[in-house]
């Protein structure tokens, strides 16, 4: 019974660790946003004004409403370097002569010992790291606004799914826009996004390859004890 509540157990652990999200196309959360449609009125004669179509003759035609595209120029670059080296050493030396009792150094077994002691302990350590990591993404992602606040910043979010012949490729974005740092054409820098989170990844064969298994990447967790 032990044995089996052991193995069930084990299998949790391994399968949880092999749990990992697949991405989707046409996530909910990454939908467009469009515009509420203003309620059917009558015509009226005289102006033809419509303020939620409206564009101002000496102003750029940039996204400011929800429902607008605003195009994405990807251009993060990321490097980062750790190196650690530690030593430790540490020597300790001990010595207990013979001691003598009325003139004479006592021995045991027939003089073939002594009480003589020498300890002489060392401990030493020595421990080595070098992490470098760097990361470099380039491209375009046309978004659309989700969000207007009341100080003319602007929530984002969009996806793009390219499919290839192995697979498909994925990028993900969403963050909060001013409106000052869109430039004339409707584009912007993605490292003027705030609170910007960028998912580049993808699906298929390809992706499946270079990932470990479920087993591998058990004994690589914190979860193997040795």
């Amino acid at each position: 019974m032990m044995l089996r509540i052991s193995l069930l157990f084990i299998f949790l652990i391994l399968s949880g660790c092999s749990i990992t999200p697949v991405p989707r196309p046409d996530d909910p959360f990454y939908a467009p946003s469009y515009p509420v449609m203003p309620a059917t009125k009558k015509p009226t004669t005289g102006a033809i004004y419509n303020a939620n179509t409206s564009n101002f003759l000496l102003e750029d035609e940039k996204a400011r409403r929800v429902g607008d595209i605003l195009l994405v120029n990807l251009t993060e670059t990321t490097s980062a370097s750790k190196n650690a080296d530690t030593k430790l050493k540490k020597a300790d030396s001990v010595s207990i002569p013979n001691p003598t009792l009325f003139g004479r150094a006592p021995s045991l077994l027939h003089g073939d010992y002594n009480l003589q002691q020498d300890i002489a302990p060392k401990r030493s350590f020595e421990g080595k790291t070098d992490s470098s990591q760097s990361n470099n993404l380039s491209g375009s992602i046309s978004v659309t606004v989700v969000q207007v606040y009341p100080n003319g910043y602007m929530l984002v979010r969009g996806e793009k799914w390219i499919t290839l012949n192995q697979g498909r490729e994925y990028i993900r974005l969403t963050g909060i826009v001013r409106p000052q740092d869109i430039a004339a054409d409707n584009t912007i820098n993605s490292t003027r996004i705030g609170n910007a989170k960028i998912a580049y990844s993808g699906t298929g064969e390809l992706a499946d390859a270079n990932h470990q298994g479920w087993l591998s990447r058990f004994f690589s967790s914190n979860l193997w004890p040795f």
